[in-house]
């Protein structure tokens, strides 16, 4: 209490000149205090904390106004020199009393409690930068306190631009004792700069005020409103800027010009600081005169080229002698063929582009476009075209699938620091937002011209009217849109820079849409922006961040919620606020999302989400999130059906669409699947297990070789006298193992590499625990037999449509019947055979093929050791070596394995002298032999994968040959895997760089794609072929990881890569040094 009393006696004692030094103001004199009572004084200082309480930031509106009262003091200006620019076209204004002289005001108004010095100084703590302007901006500081112009059009405020550059020409024309006309043609450069200065002078003025009235009133209520202001705003600067360019260009009179607004500015949703999307279009004028009745084309665009830079100039650069910055960037990217085409181009040009070759998000972009100024007849025949393609987009193929990965791109573009903190293009973020409107109006809008508007919650409001929108969703959206759009306002206005980003909060900041901020409360009550902004909303600064990542996660969901829920059944259990689509907008709708055939779909879906069962509850909780799934993949049909038969084997009660509920991931990657492979949709209607590794990477990963031989093992111990048994059990693991395998590869768990690796270790795994069996089952003491496996299974290359090439070699020992020997080893083959081949049961069987081995189809199955050494040595053909190439022990005994490779097979495969030049020719030989023979008369070599140009057999015969020709002297060439001996070769400049890397490129497609089409078709015999089908390739190059739907740009890609790898072979594969 004494202290208390102490300090009250203390605070008596200072006069309010003593408080104001105290808080670092400007001294009486300079406000013009000091000849005011005492009392008076007083109420200047209370008047002025209770004004920058009500500011952002109250100690930067306190610095700025010290400073401002330090320029300015007790100054005093002409209402008239401030004001007339902004009254003029304000007819509201006008009363008797502009007959009353004006009597001069202060610059710097007095601390009051008067609307005006509050506003002032909102203005002065809400945006630094332009209390800064206000340092020798009189005018912006009268701006900040009248808001006359707040609700100007944009004619309203061209005509006040073009009124301050008459008044500044005028005024420079006096001050130098120069008419006006003949200033204008003696200095033609002074004078438009004049101009531009107080184009821009006058552009600040009207951007001061408009903040003003924004920060007077609630944000969220007026942001359309104020966005609209700013849009205005600049596109009148944009139509004087244009005006200007006219009036300096030669023979500008000779074109019609038009400056086409698009993006924000053409939704008239513009921000403070944004670059302003504009495309250009030039035409000749109908009306030329005769001089001018040859201009061509050229020149025309010319012309209308030198009208769009002049544009671009005097409103984003800084230029000689104008005193004023620049306002903001002109983004021209939107135009036809973006950055790399012309910078105008006429009607005609413009029509035959989106007639022909715009990709699909053109359209959506084009939805924004409005003429701003130019040609009035030429703007209306633009916005006639654009309409026509605007409203007929979304029955373009693949129109929704193809903006939609546009957005993702998009965000998967943002660095990972900045992905938190992104309001615009993150996710949950404005784009978000917009995205989901647009999307519902190039749907619906084809035949509802309601929804033919451009700015965003216009649009959402008639989606709402017209019933395609539920009211609560939409006005939930409308509400989101409005929060991150005012974000996005004070962030900008702070330094008058373009900027999109949260307040950053820091490594423990990170967080809010899928996981939670680790960052205390104090620390974010610490942080200055933050603060700032929270104030802005009449926030602290914890509930800003907590209120931000909500609404980040509500618009992430509210998308699914609008877009997709609503093609569900409307049930009796739904709420009121649920939407049910009229038939006609469901079936575009579901059109839109890519189903091929609307109306099945519609069924399948009320079959699988009408009625009372857990499953049909659970599904109409996932269903939404499904469909949007399905519509990423290139067969949303297919995969639809997929799902409802899987669904059809699992019984009631099961884990299946729990798991799909509470995994978002595995949900994610059963439509992805379903929808562009045939092959896996049918296995996983089989497999219980196998949808469930969905949530998990790990369980997608290849099981190691040890894991496999003990399942193995426990199935020989079990079916020891039951082949039937055994082979299901195998076939069994074979078939839940690929599926694995392909699952994990089609959702890039698992890589190419991995895959191959993987399906061999596989194979190999069945094969050996087969042959162990068939050894129990045909005991031979003192007889050793082994398999070795060639081809591609051999080579560790295995593919899904491979079979296992394999070849027998038998050994008895001393004092054991050779017969007897050649008996049992050949009647284990036939026990593998049956085991792992023949029809048994309802597992499929795997081709095996035993017709690499000696003497090929006509040789014995099984061969001992002497028989395979005598034949290598004296009658084995030169190709035959080279199939020897990949050969590698799979299974049996292994001492037995080590020996044929080391004493038959190496010498062979890897001679120490080399090729002679006529085996060289004979290789040459085959190689033309088997293009001629073996490749089936209906398939083209262009698109044959396996033994056409360019693909695998091109690829490994190059590198075969190069392994029999300089294996003997380079052990990095002794190896099966094709990849790793065309490294070899690289390495030792056999091959040359370029030409590997083609080679190796065009190898690992082609692998890739044979792969990819077994998987979309299910059908091996088709596997070798590329489809000429662009529906085809899409699913082909979707399960190689690519993106669906990009079949025309996969068959350019893989069939240009094939032409040369073709053109590689053939310059090697034919040359004197292989």
């Amino acid at each position: 209490m004494e202290e208390s009393a102490l300090h009250l006696a203390e605070r008596a004692r200072l006069t309010p000149a003593h408080r104001f030094a105290r808080l670092g103001l400007a001294s009486l004199t300079s406000l013009g205090l000091s000849a005011r009572p005492q009392q008076e004084q007083e109420g200047f200082l209370q008047a002025l904390f209770s004004a920058v309480t009500l500011s952002a930031d109250p100690d930067t509106a306190m610095v700025a106004y010290s400073r401002l009262a330090d320029l300015w003091g007790d100054k005093t200006v002409a209402p008239a020199v401030s004001d007339e620019p902004l009254e003029q076209a304000d007819q509201s204004q006008q009363s008797d009393q502009s007959n009353q002289p004006a009597q001069p005001q202060r610059v710097l108004p007095l601390p009051s409690s008067d609307t005006a010095f509050v506003s002032l100084i909102r203005v002065l703590g809400a945006s630094r930068q332009m209390g800064m302007l206000m340092n020798s901006r009189a005018d912006l500081i009268q701006a900040a306190m009248r808001r006359q112009c707040c609700s100007w059009n944009q004619e309203q405020r061209h005509d006040a631009m073009g009124a301050a550059m008459n008044a500044a020409v005028k005024a420079a024309s006096t001050v130098s004792a120069v008419p006006s006309s003949s200033a204008a043609t003696s200095q033609p450069e002074q004078l438009l700069a004049i101009k531009l200065s107080a184009m821009r002078r006058e552009y600040y003025r009207q951007l001061a005020s408009v903040m003003a009235w924004d920060l007077e009133n609630d944000p969220l209520s007026i942001q359309p409103q104020v966005s609209a202001a700013l849009s205005s705003l600049a596109s009148a600067a944009i139509e004087s800027a244009y005006e200007l360019a006219i009036s300096t260009t030669p023979q500008a009179e000779h074109v019609k010009f038009v400056v086409v607004a698009m993006g924000k500015l053409g939704a008239q949703e513009l921000n403070y600081v944004s670059d302003c999307d504009l495309v250009f279009v030039c035409d000749p004028a109908c009306d030329q005169a005769p001089t001018s009745a040859t201009l061509g084309a050229e020149q025309v665009r010319a012309i209308g080229t030198t009208i769009a830079q002049k544009i671009q100039k005097f409103c984003s650069q800084t230029l000689p002698n104008v005193n004023e910055p620049a306002l903001w960037d002109i983004d021209t990217a939107l135009r036809p063929e973006g950055k790399d085409g012309p910078l105008v181009r006429t009607l005609e040009a413009f029509d035959t582009y989106y007639s022909k070759w715009a990709q699909n998000w053109e359209f959506q972009a084009l939805l924004k476009a409005r003429p701003i100024g130019g040609d009035n007849t030429l703007a209306e025949q633009f916005t006639q075209m654009a309409t026509h393609y605007v409203w007929s987009a979304a029955a373009r193929p693949n129109f929704v699938y193809e903006c939609r990965a546009m957005r993702e791109r998009v965000e998967s573009l943002i660095p990972l620091h900045l992905k938190d903190r992104e309001i615009k293009l993150g996710k949950g973020g404005l784009r978000d937002v917009e995205f989901t409107v647009q999307m519902l109006q190039l749907v619906h809008g084809r035949s509802d011209e309601s929804l033919r508007c451009t700015a965003t919650l216009d649009a959402l409001k008639a989606l709402v009217a017209g019933g395609y929108v539920g009211k609560k969703p939409g006005a939930k959206l409308d509400e989101c849109y409005r929060f991150e759009r005012v974000l996005e306002h004070r962030q900008q206005m702070w330094e008058l820079k373009r900027t999109h980003l949260f307040p950053d909060l820091g490594e423990q900041g990170n967080g809010g849409l899928d996981s939670a901020r680790q960052i205390s409360v104090a620390k974010m009550g610490a942080n200055a922006q933050l603060r700032r902004l929270a104030r802005e909303l009449s926030l602290l600064p914890d509930e800003l961040v907590r209120r931000f990542d909500q609404t980040r996660r509500q618009v992430r969901r509210l998308h699914e919620e609008i877009y997709f829920r609503p093609l569900l059944p409307l049930l009796a259990e739904w709420s009121e606020d649920d939407l049910s689509l009229t038939t006609q907008a469901a079936r575009q709708r579901y059109a839109s999302i890519g189903f091929a055939d609307p109306d099945v779909a519609m069924k399948r879906v009320a079959r699988l989400t009408q009625g009372f069962s857990r499953a049909a509850r659970i599904n109409r909780i996932i269903f939404p999130s499904l469909l949007a799934h399905l519509g990423e993949g290139q067969d949303p049909d297919m995969g639809l059906l997929a799902l409802e038969r899987i669904e059809e084997r699992f019984p009631e009660g099961s884990r299946y669409l729990g798991l799909l509920r509470d995994s978002s991931q595995a949900a994610q990657r059963l439509c992805w699947i379903v929808s562009n492979s045939r092959f896996l949709g049918d296995l996983l209607a089989k497999s219980v297990e196998s949808v469930s590794w969905l949530a998990l990477d790990a369980d997608l990963q290849a099981r190691t070789r040890e894991s496999l031989d003990v399942q193995c093992l426990a199935q020989e111990l079990r079916f020891g006298d039951d082949m039937p048994g055994f082979a299901q059990s195998l076939r069994a693991l074979y078939r839940q193992e690929v599926e694995r395998l392909a699952l994990g590869w089609v959702v890039q768990v698992v890589s190419a590499s991995q895959l191959r690796k993987g399906l061999t270790a596989l194979l190999e795994a069945v094969i050996a625990s087969a042959w162990r069996w068939t050894a129990k089952a045909h005991p031979a003491p003192g007889v050793s037999a082994i398999l070795l496996g060639l081809g591609r299974f051999g080579g560790q290359e295995t593919a899904f449509s491979s079979d296992a090439d394999l070849m027998c070699v038998y050994e008895a020992q001393e004092g054991v019947d050779p017969e007897l020997a050649r008996s049992v080893t050949l009647a284990r083959i036939n026990d593998l055979t049956q085991i792992i081949s023949a029809p048994m049961g309802s597992e499929r069987g795997i081709d095996l093929d035993f017709d690499l081995r000696p003497e090929g189809k006509n040789g014995p199955l099984v061969r001992s050791f002497d028989s395979v050494a005598a034949y290598y040595s004296q009658w084995a053909q030169t190709w035959e070596f080279q199939a020897l190439l990949r050969a590698r022990f799979v299974a049996g005994e292994p001492d037995l394995g080590t020996k044929i490779i080391s004493t038959i097979i190496n010498p062979v495969r890897y001679p120490q002298s080399g090729l002679t030049s006529s085996q060289v020719s004979e290789i040459q030989r085959m190689k033309a032999r088997v293009e001629a023979e073996r490749l089936p008369r209906a398939m083209s070599r262009q698109r044959a994968l396996k033994l056409g140009w360019g693909g695998l057999s091109d690829v490994e015969w190059l590198v075969q040959t190069v392994q029999l020709q300089h294996a003997g002297e380079f052990e990095n060439l002794r190896t099966t895997s094709t990849l790793d001996a065309l490294d070899a070769a690289q390495t030792d400049n056999l091959i040359s760089a370029e030409d590997a890397q083609i080679l190796r490129a065009a190898w690992s497609m082609v692998a890739d794609a044979r792969n990819a089409a077994y998987l979309w078709q299910g059908r091996a015999e088709r596997a070798d072929q590329l489809p000429d089908d662009e529906y085809s390739l899409g699913a082909m190059a979707a399960c190689m990881g690519l993106g669906a739907h990009r079949g025309e740009w996969f068959e350019n890609e893989i069939l240009a890569l094939m032409r040369r790898a073709r053109h590689v072979f053939d310059s090697n594969f034919y040359s004197e040094q292989h």
